[in-house]
């Protein structure tokens, strides 16, 4: 029992800032003993911190080839372009990025990519509508234009033969011939026979 009372337990460990003295002592130890078994490096630096606070001290802020800040173009579209393929694995995108932290790639994630991301997205959204609207009424206009080219062609076939139909009614008025009196025998003797002859040639062969 009293062995276990000994062992410091996680709710004992300093979980404040570092200081620039915790930061030497813990550099120490590393280049001691290298960057490994974090458990024993803690204990080996007499600091009241834990092995994973230790590790992620090293690997984020103290490592001599570590990269902070100024993330490049190149460097931005290639973690767009790996988050895409691994989601939200900060451990493998960093391992891709020479020099730069998994805790660095997820905070410069949240506070500007996605945001980046998000607005790329409704900008195409708002364009897509934009292009969509046109669209729709380049084909109304298509649609009513065809209606309009249909409407003025029969038009113009009513009136040509409304043309045609007021030129033969000229034609018969103007030859000076009225059927109605031609077919008029009203004033003719039924019993007179000579009427007739005004209307049938005689064959020649009766002569």
């Amino acid at each position: 029992m009293a062995s276990t009372m000994d062992k410091s337990s996680p709710a004992t460990f300093n979980k404040g800032a570092w200081t620039a003295e915790e930061d030497r002592k813990l550099a120490e130890v590393i280049a001691t003993h290298g960057p490994t078994k974090w458990k024993t490096i803690a204990a080996k630096t007499g600091l009241n911190r834990c092995g994973k606070s230790c590790r992620l001290r090293w690997m984020n802020y103290l490592r001599p080839n570590i990269k902070r800040g100024s993330i490049s173009d190149q460097e931005e579209d290639l973690i767009l372009r790996l988050h895409k393929l691994l989601g939200n694995r900060w451990s493998l995108i960093a391992g891709r990025l020479p020099g730069r932290t998994d805790n660095e790639i997820k905070n410069y994630w949240n506070s500007h990519l996605s945001k980046k991301i998000k607005n790329q997205k409704e900008k195409q959204s708002g364009v897509s509508t934009s292009e969509a609207c046109r669209d729709e009424k380049r084909r109304a206009t298509e649609v009513i234009d065809k209606a309009e080219a249909v409407t003025a062609s029969e038009e113009s076939k009513a009136n040509s033969i409304a043309e045609e139909s007021s030129n033969s009614d000229n034609i018969s008025g103007n030859n000076g011939f009225n059927v109605d009196e031609f077919f008029d025998f009203s004033n003719e003797d039924p019993l007179n026979l000579e009427w007739i002859s005004r209307f049938v040639e005689p064959d020649e062969g009766f002569r």
